[in-house]
């Protein structure tokens, strides 16, 4: 079905203005964090005197170096974890066809129906249970856990995609489950493997409620975290307070812009497969 000229234009404006109207946060913020510290900015002009050391004053007072660590700490403790345990149990549950793998794939799905709000209490308490609050540990093991729902599904339904004859080759040829699963299914698998990596980086970087509840340490939590902490004493400060903010964001937009095309993929072949 071609598309005429006229739908094309309207379809490109409809996508301008949408663009537009998200983009317009991020404008409101540079141009506040740009104002001379102590102003209310009003409006949506270029300062006359752009303060650009607001940045560094922000990078300072948020302490967002130790930050940068403490969230590279976490993700690395939570995204390779949560792509191998999903990895392994998608396969199982598509390919390997274990006993009763129907009904723990439909236990996994209420995972994805349970509000995430209503876990903070009960993680509060057993956290509190093994001595792990205010650690980082407080973090990645809950985070786990709850991405588990999803990251299976995703797998899963990966595995299901590729054709049955493959794994029929692969066991004609004397290759085992493991072998077909290494030799096989998983050089495959990389497309949804990355795509998956980058859903779990951006929830885990930009994971703020269980941040605050778990860890009192500003420093131990992840930036989206600090967030709070840094309000709470530069909330009068509009000013370093919006620098800040763009500082706390600016990993995650640079991660979208430099994966865009993959991330993108990730939401697509995440819709269309299965």
């Amino acid at each position: 079905m071609r598309v005429s000229w006229s739908e094309r234009i309207v379809g490109r404006a409809v996508l301008l203005v949408f663009m537009a109207f998200t983009a317009m946060p991020f404008v409101s913020l540079l141009l506040t964090a740009l104002q001379p510290r102590g102003r209310i900015p009003t409006g949506l002009a270029w300062p006359t005197d752009p303060q650009w050391g607001n940045f560094v004053a922000a990078f300072e007072a948020a302490q967002l170096g130790a930050l940068l660590v403490s969230s590279g700490l976490i993700v690395l403790g939570v995204v390779p974890a949560s792509l191998a345990i999903a990895t392994l149990a998608g396969y199982g549950l598509a390919v390997l066809n274990v006993r009763g793998g129907r009904w723990l794939f439909l236990f996994l799905l209420l995972g994805l129906t349970i509000p995430f709000e209503s876990l903070v209490i009960p993680l509060y308490y057993q956290m509190e249970a093994l001595g792990l609050l205010n650690t980082r540990w407080a973090l990645i093991l809950p985070l786990i856990g709850v991405f588990m729902p999803f990251g299976v599904y995703w797998m899963r339904t990966h595995f299901l995609s590729v054709p049955k004859e493959l794994s029929e080759a692969a066991r004609i040829d004397g290759a085992g489950p493991w072998q077909s699963f290494l030799r096989v299914h998983l050089p495959l698998a990389v497309p949804s493997l990355s795509s998956l990596a980058i859903l779990l980086f951006l929830w885990t970087w930009n994971q703020f409620l269980l941040a605050i509840v778990l860890i009192d340490d500003p420093t131990k939590r992840t930036m989206a975290g600090a967030l709070g902490a840094f309000q709470g004493r530069y909330g009068t400060d509009v000013v370093l307070l919006s620098a800040g903010a763009l500082l706390i964001m600016a990993p995650t937009i640079a991660l979208y812009l430099a994966f865009q095309r993959s991330f993108v993929n990730a939401l697509l072949a995440g819709s269309v497969k299965g």
